[in-house]
């Protein structure tokens, strides 16, 4: 991706060289476990427990001295990267909020290693990287995009780690417009299998967000990005994990969607560049 020398955003906390966090779960990071836990298998879910969440932080945590150190020349140049893809989501959502008679709030991003204290609780690297609604920030650890490489066979690349944190604003912009708050109602009531579906539909959309994204964007993209885009959300589809991890797919307890379908909601938006061409919730009824 062509990003050198572009604007950087000023919305991105690097917190790569700090070790302690200032806080440290009793009992090995429980909340940590819990967010994990919710993000694998209960999709967005995770936002009806943030008060619990919240309150067991305060309740469980004890101080610890933060140590910092400097930050390697390759994790400086990881940062810049991020903070230009991270400036392009600010241009282009602003635009396109625009364009509908809207007006865009930004995130905010914190890079960390290893664990990290949100408004939602305490997590770690193995939480992946997720979008908080109670900070409105997008959180993520390096670690992850070698996982996604070694473990599950993506072929990494610059523009896959702009397709995660496309991604993760896409859930940004679902909190914006509401549709976050209204698949949590829905969810209620509903049967486990009815649930899922609901988290499928709502990761699928912020597929299609990225997708929309990376159209606006098209100008700053190198011949292999879209690749890269695609064999990320290869990697990371349900049925794909599934099959991975334990040996068998079960798309009763799919709270993601399929590889094929991630790769299809990214296309869409791509090829659609259309706000309006996004209602997974219609295509999954």
């Amino acid at each position: 991706m062509k990003w050198i020398g572009r604007r950087q955003s000023d919305n991105v906390e690097d917190r790569r060289g700090m070790s302690g966090g200032g806080k440290a779960i009793v009992g090995g990071g429980f909340l940590g476990i819990v967010i994990l836990l919710l993000n694998v298998f209960g999709g967005d879910q995770v936002h009806q427990f943030l008060p619990v969440l919240e309150q067991l932080n305060q309740n469980q945590s004890t101080s610890q001295p933060v140590e910092s150190r400097q930050l390697t020349a390759e994790e400086e140049k990881t940062g810049a990267f991020v903070k230009t893809i991270f400036a392009d989501t600010e241009d282009i959502w602003s635009k396109i909020f625009q364009e509908n008679n809207m007006q865009y709030q930004e995130p905010k991003m914190v890079l960390f290693t290893d664990a990290v204290e949100t408004a939602c609780g305490s997590a770690t690297s193995a939480s992946g990287p997720f979008y908080c609604p109670g900070d409105q920030k997008v959180y993520l650890d390096f670690a992850f995009f070698q996982e996604l490489q070694t473990k599950f066979g993506a072929k990494g690349g610059d523009f896959a780690v702009a397709y995660v944190i496309a991604h993760e604003v896409g859930h940004h912009i679902q909190t914006l417009l509401g549709t976050s708050e209204k698949v949590r109602q829905l969810q209620q009531g509903k049967n486990e299998v009815e649930a899922n579906k609901l988290s499928v539909a709502l990761e699928l959309q912020a597929d299609f967000y990225a997708g929309l994204w990376t159209k606006y964007n098209q100008q700053n993209l190198d011949l292999d990005d879209l690749d890269e885009a695609m064999s990320a959300a290869q990697a990371v589809g349900d049925d794909a994990i599934q099959s991975r991890m334990q040996g068998q797919v079960v798309p009763e307890s799919f709270t993601h969607g399929t590889s094929e379908q991630r790769k299809y909601w990214f296309m869409k938006g791509y090829k659609t560049g259309d706000i309006r061409q996004g209602d997974t919730f219609a295509e999954m009824n």
